[in-house]
């Protein structure tokens, strides 16, 4: 098994190997081997560092960036490109007030977007479709959210408020287009297998979860859920499951019924007493551990286990004791209901 040497090591070496051919003569009248054998090792260590890394990109679960790109696309698997968040945004207006396509607004944190078409207009309010400039997660937004004019508008109101803006996403990390290319070789295409539904759902950018069920709706039929873990809400709005419907259609087999629904989101409530100690940061770690026990174990129609539950709580940091009073037992869901992160009461 190869080892790398560190550059203490590489330095004794190379110091033992100079001292060796020098007689103490030689090494009395020279005062090099020191600074030989460092300069030496330096560069010596530093090729051992890129043999180490080069040997991580000859193989799939350690490859990174364009070798892992390279290596998936040998297998057609590409990685997910950015999306831009789209949706509406609200104005008010004057009679006669035009707002034109490509007119810029802006949200608190910075994030800007451009109208994609001249608004429809019915004083006192305006309606356009917009787009965000930038690719990215980031874009998203819940209905409600204000955004501001860049520039003003005649008869427009500068504050405007948006509707739900939703489909953009991240470019796609290593970690998952590994797991992607890992999936892709151990489970090859069958033609309509169920992890073949499963994997054309995560090819659409944004989606990062994905669950089938066959025969569901009936013999001949298949039910596919998936979630967007990195948007303000990870259930899908109708938009997003079109997006992921008409991706499929065009990849299944022609005598399958498939339906892709949105999971029910049923948000599953804690009440913990007694916590020790009773900190915020110990609060917090408990909340995260929990927020991650469900982003593991939840899925549509399943169960969530209370001794899992508990043993999340127990491995918060800092936490030494609480008792968990709600639930009381194992949560179980309905066909197409799946939990989420609900609220913690502290007793």
């Amino acid at each position: 098994m190869f080892s790398r040497p560190t550059l203490s090591e590489i330095i004794q070496r190379v110091r033992n190997d100079v001292l060796s051919r020098l007689t103490a003569d030689d090494i009395l009248r020279r005062a090099d081997p020191e600074v030989l054998a460092r300069v030496v090792a330096g560069v010596g260590h530093g090729l051992y560092g890129f043999i180490e890394w080069l040997s991580q990109q000859l193989i799939y679960d350690t490859a990174e960036a364009e070798f892992l790109e390279r290596w998936a696309s040998i297998w057609g698997v590409s990685r997910k490109p950015a999306a831009a968040a789209t949706g509406t945004v609200t104005f008010t207006v004057q009679a006669g007030a035009v707002i034109a396509s490509g007119t810029l607004l802006q949200a608190l944190d910075g994030v800007q977007y451009e109208t994609t078409a001249d608004a429809t207009v019915t004083a006192p309010t305006a309606t356009a479709p917009v787009a965000a400039l930038i690719a990215a997660a980031a874009g998203n937004r819940v209905t409600g959210q204000g955004v501001t004019l860049v520039s003003p508008v005649v008869g427009v109101q500068s504050a405007a408020v948006a509707g739900e803006l939703s489909g953009g996403a991240d470019i796609e990390t290593d970690d998952a287009l590994r797991a992607r290319l890992l999936a892709r070789i151990q489970q090859p295409p069958h033609g309509g297998a169920d992890f073949d539904y499963v994997a054309w759902a995560l090819e659409v950018p944004g989606v990062t979860r994905a669950w089938l069920y066959a025969a569901e709706l009936g013999l001949g039929t298949v039910t596919l859920r998936f979630v967007r873990d990195n948007d303000a809400s990870i259930i899908p709005d109708a938009g997003e499951v079109a997006t992921v419907q008409a991706y499929i259609d065009a990849r299944r087999p022609v005598t399958a019924a498939v339906t892709v629904a949105a999971p029910i989101a049923v948000p599953l409530n804690f009440t913990i007493t007694g916590l020790t100690p009773d900190t915020a940061a110990v609060k917090e770690a408990v909340e995260d551990e929990l927020s991650d026990l469900l982003l593991r174990k939840a899925t549509p129609g399943g169960t969530i286990l209370l001794s899992h539950l508990r043993a999340a709580i127990s491995s918060a940091t800092g936490e030494t004791d609480y008792v968990l009073t709600t639930p009381s037992a194992n949560v179980t869901h309905t066909t197409g209901q799946m939990a989420t992160m609900g609220t913690i009461t502290w007793a």
